[in-house]
């Protein structure tokens, strides 16, 4: 059975929650989603959500505050899968004020999963996770039975959510499942926060001429996954929420790109389609850098393939190309 056969067949006359709506992996998600008769509610503190063209999909928009208990009270009602995007993502933010992330990061998550408890619905509860909580010195690649090190408050955080999701799984009130992501790049809705999806700014800065800086030689490896693979991961998550229930995932390409050679490679497509000569150029680490930023990883997502028959086979460079167009095309 193929991917979007599966997607259909799992997804249709369902009520599909999008927390975080109206971000980078709910866009992509939705844009596969949008071709099947299912109910989409996508929740988002903003008022401006990504058009979706030609939906098949029925689709709601609401606009509101994810720590409004009252709010999720209605969002959750009949709910058959929830993708739980929504979230404060920068690693400063979370360090400079502890209590203020967990807001945001924890307790709404809470709320939520004593909603589900409540209403008994026990629906597939689909969790976007970090592969930076394995921290700094793990041995590679990374797989789902690799011990975790949080070095920032943020990865902290992201520990205790998943283990809220597991311990709720467990007691069999939802069919949960974390997916840890690795570098995500690709088409879509800028980031939110200035310290995360760092390849697809690097293709704007390079679209318009400027040079790109790399920290020191740039030879920390990243393991880059394009959101449409990322994407495909969730639905298929979501459909397979049984086999996957109460464990956490690496989601990754399993292969291992150095900063600067996948910087060079943006300079390099960049200034192809524009004319304009661009650069790599290496400056020093600021201060207060993150200790998560100095280190090096790639992941193993062998065992989410042969538990839901995932494919991310795509290649970097022709993802690097197929964003720098998506970007040209929105300028």
């Amino acid at each position: 059975m193929t991917d979007n056969t599966k997607i259909k067949g799992f997804y249709s006359g369902k009520k599909v929650l999008f927390t975080g709506g109206a971000g980078y992996i709910a866009y992509n998600v939705t844009e596969i989603l949008k071709s099947v008769d299912c109910k989409i509610v996508r929740f988002d503190i903003g008022s401006k959500f990504p058009v979706i063209k030609d939906a098949k999909a029925e689709i709601t928009d609401i606009s509101g505050d994810i720590k409004d208990s009252g709010t999720l009270e209605k969002l959750l009602k009949d709910v058959d899968v929830v993708f739980h995007f929504a979230a404060q993502t920068s690693v400063y933010v979370a360090n400079d004020d502890p209590a203020a992330d967990a807001k945001v990061n924890i307790l709404p998550l809470i709320n939520m999963l004593e909603i589900v408890k409540k209403n008994c619905s026990s629906p597939a509860f689909i969790f976007s996770g970090t592969v930076t909580v394995s921290g700094v010195d793990v041995p590679l690649p990374v797989n789902d039975s690799s011990a975790d090190d949080p070095v920032s408050i943020y990865d902290l955080h992201k520990i205790v959510a998943e283990q809220y999701i597991e311990y709720y799984s467990k007691m069999g009130y939802i069919k949960g499942a974390i997916l840890r992501l690795a570098n995500i790049y690709g088409p879509g809705p800028k980031s939110s926060s200035s310290d995360r999806g760092i390849l697809n700014r690097m293709m704007i800065k390079a679209l318009s001429g400027q040079d790109l800086t790399v920290y020191g030689a740039g030879d920390f490896l990243r393991d880059y996954i394009h959101v449409k693979d990322v994407a495909m991961a969730f639905l298929l998550a979501g459909a397979n929420a049984d086999a996957l229930r109460g464990k956490h995932f690496v989601i990754s390409s399993g292969k291992g790109t150095k900063l600067v050679d996948a910087f060079n490679m943006v300079a390099d497509q960049a200034s192809k389609r524009t004319g304009k000569k661009v650069k790599v150029v290496s400056v020093p680490p600021p201060q207060g850098l993150s200790p998560i930023e100095s280190r090096n990883f790639i992941g193993d997502p062998s065992a989410f393939k042969k538990l839901t028959g995932w494919k991310n086979d795509r290649a970097l460079k022709d993802g690097i190309i197929e964003t720098i167009d998506f970007f040209r095309e929105g300028a």
